[in-house]
């Protein structure tokens, strides 16, 4: 079974003083959460930060106040491209993963030829 994937916004930073554009979104910030959909689910999440570019007189300006998750989520995944989009999950993915199937950890132990 493949993993699932939820994005999700925590905040996001504005510019005040773009000619026409008040509060003018500069930095998306958020939340990518996967779950391998197992009984019980197995979770893991990642953090993101994207930039995104100032476009002074952008046609598609969206004032703030109509900015919806979902379209700050495709600015962020814009930004991101496709590849980066899939190494984030990958990332998610290593997490499960290793929760699901935890890697042996090497233990220290004394050198066989020093006497206790």
């Amino acid at each position: 079974m493949s993993n699932t994937y939820v994005w999700s916004v925590t905040s996001m930073s504005t510019l005040p003083d773009v000619p026409n554009q008040p509060n003018y979104v500069v930095n998306v910030n958020g939340i990518l959460t996967g779950s391998n959909g197992a009984t019980p689910p197995v979770t893991a999440s990642i953090g993101y930060n994207v930039q995104l570019v100032v476009e002074q007189n952008e046609p598609d300006y969206v004032p703030y106040a109509q900015i919806t998750e979902a379209l700050a989520i495709e600015w962020a995944q814009e930004v991101l491209t496709p590849q980066g989009v899939s190494n984030l999950e990958a990332c998610v993915d290593g997490q499960i993963e290793s929760i699901v199937n935890p890697p042996v950890t090497p233990s220290q132990q004394p050198l066989p030829w020093v006497s206790a």
